[in-house]
């Protein structure tokens, strides 16, 4: 299997810039809504994941793009992809 393809079938997520203090490294919160399973009614829920940066490009409130790569470091397991719309 090629590189391009194999990093193709890697995981992506959409998230906001939650903070960008560390140096190449971005905090990413995702939100999900799921429907409770016993009320039906909608659920929202959100996780932060730990994002490299390479370029310290992204800013707090950025709407981003990562991927799933190797572990960088002990909490690092995603990179920056693009950065789909910048904040205001």
């Amino acid at each position: 299997m090629d590189e391009t393809r194999a990093r193709n079938l890697r995981k992506t997520k959409v998230g906001r810039v939650a903070s960008n203090a560390m140096r190449k490294t971005i905090i990413v919160v995702t939100e999900s809504r799921t429907a409770h399973p016993t009320y039906g009614k909608t659920v929202r829920g959100s996780r932060r994941f730990a994002a490299h940066d390479e370029r310290n490009e992204a800013k707090v409130g950025d709407l981003v793009r990562i991927a799933e790569t190797r572990p960088l470091s002990a909490t690092k397991r995603w990179r920056l992809l693009e950065i789909l719309e910048r904040a205001q």
